[in-house]
């Protein structure tokens, strides 16, 4: 039980009770729990979506929706988007993009990825059919956590002193983005078989989006810096979630 509350802890912003003796251990351990936090986020993101589409039209509808993402996990991952698009297009040695990275200030390219990625989602969220923006939002955050665990499991620590990202290195396992890869791909066919989305085929399709985009983004990480960090990790939830929300968009318009 620790383990869980130390997932939704880190991950989410949700006051979950018996919180307060959780340790370094707990965060380590809560690696097998980010595919039910992401679920769990993107039922309560759906459920926002669906309050906000009986009162606003789908644009505004939208734009809460993702706002709302953004406040259940504290904006965090979009700040490490910001972080490491700030460090690895700063066209610096490896060793000055780290520097850049843990800079508080944020800069141009940083400004710019979270705005398009924040554009996207919402661009890509407001044309859909009501049933259908609901099963992409479920799968978008399912998709962030699972990019988080590939990440995490796939690429060595970049950094010489530790974060808290540098937690998990001891209790990773292939064993975790395996079943995470495995339960976003049941949720996709599962949601694209109910009706959420046109298919079962594309829900499979809208699932094995965000596996390529975190299996893509972790190459460019490990070319740029040689391992991840913590921003690196939240920046691949962030781009996991929007490859999902464009190839779901893609795939209930063809």
């Amino acid at each position: 039980m620790k383990a869980l509350i130390a997932a939704f802890q880190f991950l989410t912003t949700f006051p979950v009770p018996g919180g307060k003796g959780i340790g370094e251990k707990d965060i380590a351990d809560s690696l097998p729990f980010f595919p039910v936090v992401g679920l769990v986020i993107g039922g309560a993101a759906a459920v926002g979506d669906f309050v906000f589409s009986l009162l606003f039209p789908p644009g505004v509808a939208a734009v809460l929706t993702v706002l709302l993402l953004v406040l259940i996990t504290g904006g965090l991952h979009l700040d490490g988007l910001a972080d490491t698009a700030d460090g690895i297009f700063s066209v610096r040695n490896r060793e000055r993009m780290l520097e850049i990275m843990r800079d508080s200030h944020i800069g141009t390219m940083g400004v710019l990825a979270v705005f398009f990625v924040l554009a996207l989602k919402i661009a890509a969220l407001a044309p859909l059919l009501h049933d259908q923006r609901l099963g992409i939002i479920i799968l978008m955050p399912l998709a962030g956590r699972t990019a988080m665990l590939l990440m995490l499991t796939a690429l060595p620590y970049a950094r010489k002193d530790g974060g808290l990202a540098s937690l998990f290195i001891r209790r990773r396992s292939w064993l975790h983005p395996i079943f995470a890869m495995i339960f976003m791909i049941i949720a996709g066919l599962f949601l694209g078989a109910g009706g959420w989305l046109p298919s079962p085929w594309s829900g499979l399709l809208t699932a094995l989006s965000g596996i390529a985009a975190a299996l893509l983004i972790a190459g460019l990480i490990y070319r740029k810096l040689g391992g991840f960090t913590g921003d690196t990790v939240g920046a691949a939830a962030e781009i996991a979630e929007t490859a999902v929300a464009l190839t779901g968009l893609a795939a209930c318009l063809l």
